[in-house]
């Protein structure tokens, strides 16, 4: 069984939902409309973009697909003419941003769509960037021609490192051939910083310059190896370094959304402490740059959404983010009803977080005795919370009474949600459940106490009754419990 967090994830998906709303009305716009971007060209009023890919056939759908952070929508769509041209236009511009057209074909190119919004693309089938030429669209002349530059460049370094890898390394003709890779690495920087000195306003210069990483660094620790951590750290702290966060065009690019990815997910230790660190350091630099405060406050608590993200305690996360980021003065996408909800909901999370001491329960057992967590004598404490419909339980249960037969440092309190008496008193006999269970009709007894987004819940207090584990298969409790002993013994 399971209680939808439904009102969590609703007012975090405010921005998602905008998105996606999109795609249906073609205007893709939760993003504001950027107001003192400089722009290389002259705006125009509405949209006229022209497509002709020779050899195309006639009569096939293309789609203009946007982006907007890190969700893709159907800006617009037109029918491929006799002359195997498609036109995509509007009465007002489309939002400044990078797009692709999907070809009736399943074939696509990209554009820049930035002030300038009439202008003409000109390509041939199966050589779709080579053969590209472009008319009245600075953004992708540029666009085309670094293409057509650095690909060559990237090309040739793809080809010398692999090269290198069967060489011995150190040798000389490794050593040559990394000669070889940094001169081809600064050909390919010095034509970005072409691109940076002549057209540092244009989006396609932002675009690539926030794409760039930064480079590797190799400290060292005192036997000479590689830090690797601190590696991490160097490269990690700059991967920010060229983002114009002034600029919200750029949340219409991939850009952003790549970059958030590797930051949070692959740079960052999946554990609810670090995610938090990482997140209020890139918070802290967007404090000022409302679209992209507002993307990334609402991006963290859904992809570490409690009852689907598989880090353990995902719920500090989500109770992290409602206290310091989703209050009157800084979530202002949200109105008070919305923020009221949150906040109740991150108070329901906030008692049961790793770390703190477990909450007591006291409620009746199968025979109407009154129970308490704090009465319970075993070393280490499992609170079950379960139901009887709940299909999950009926796969953990009879685990938990094979684990708990065979372990006598470990009690559980099991505790009967969303049930009834009858119900409640029936499953426990049927399941061979043993240890003490109790219910409360009302679940008043867990309010605020233990929090339950899906059953089976399990969580476990250590001697000193802090938790140190939830969210957990019965197969995973001894780990937690081991690992619970070796830092007691340190």
């Amino acid at each position: 069984m399971t209680r939808l967090i439904t009102l969590l994830f609703c007012c975090f998906s405010f921005w998602w939902v905008s998105c996606q709303n999109a795609s249906t009305s073609s205007s893709g716009s939760s993003l504001e409309t950027p107001t003192g971007v400089r722009s290389i060209e002259p705006a125009t009023p509405d949209a006229r973009i022209e497509i002709t890919v020779e050899g195309l056939e006639p009569g096939g759908t293309a789609k203009m697909i946007g982006i907007a952070g890190d969700q893709n929508y159907i800006a617009d769509t037109c029918i491929v003419d006799a002359n195997s041209t498609m036109v995509f236009d509007k009465d007002e511009p489309f939002p400044a941003g990078f797009y692709y057209v999907i070809l009736p074909d399943y074939s696509n190119l990209q554009m820049i769509v930035d002030a300038n919004q009439r202008f003409q693309l000109k390509t041939v089938k199966n050589n779709l960037v080579p053969a590209m030429q472009v008319i009245n669209s600075k953004e992708n002349e540029l666009y085309y021609s670094n293409l057509r530059e650095q690909g060559p460049i990237d090309n040739a370094i793809k080809s010398t490192t692999q090269e290198q890898r069967s060489k011995p390394k150190d040798g000389p003709e490794y050593n040559a051939l990394q000669v070889k890779i940094d001169s081809l690495v600064s050909v390919r920087k010095a034509l970005l910083q072409s691109y940076a000195d002549n057209y540092a306003d244009a989006l396609f210069t932002k675009f690539k310059l926030s794409g760039q990483n930064p480079d590797l660094q190799y400290p060292t620790k005192e036997d000479g190896s590689i830090d690797i951590p601190r590696q991490t750290y160097l490269y990690k702290s700059q991967l920010w370094d060229n983002v114009d966060f002034s600029d919200p065009r750029l949340l219409r690019t991939p850009i952003i959304i790549n970059k958030l990815n590797r930051y949070i997910k692959e740079l960052t230790p999946q554990r609810p402490d670090s995610i938090i660190a990482a997140t209020d350091i890139l918070l802290a630099k967007v404090a000022n740059d409302k679209e992209y405060f507002k993307f990334f406050a609402n991006f963290i608590p859904l992809f570490y959404r409690p009852g689907e993200s598989t880090i353990m305690d995902a719920e500090a996360i989500q109770v992290h983010m409602v206290k310091n980021y989703f209050t009157p003065d800084k979530a202002f996408w949200s109105d008070s009803s919305e923020l009221n909800a949150l906040a109740r909901q991150a108070s329901e999370m906030e008692a049961s977080l790793i770390g703190k001491k477990g909450p007591d329960v006291q409620a009746k057992d199968l025979n109407g005795q009154m129970k308490s967590i704090y009465e319970m004598k075993a070393p280490y404490i499992i609170v079950y919370m379960w139901n009887p419909e709940c299909s999950h339980c009926k796969e953990e249960t009879p685990q938990l009474v094979q684990y708990i037969r065979n372990n006598k440092e470990v009690e559980v309190f099991g505790i009967a949600v969303n049930t009834t008496e009858s119900e409640f008193k029936r499953y426990a006999k049927e399941m061979g459940m043993t240890w003490t269970n109790v219910f409360d009709p009302t679940n008043k007894a867990i309010y605020a106490k233990y929090y339950v987004d899906n059953t089976p819940e399990v969580y476990v207090l250590n001697p000193d009754r802090i938790l140190i584990g939830k969210n957990l298969k019965v197969n995973q409790i001894q780990t937690i419990i081991d690992r619970d002993k070796i830092r007691n013994q340190d």
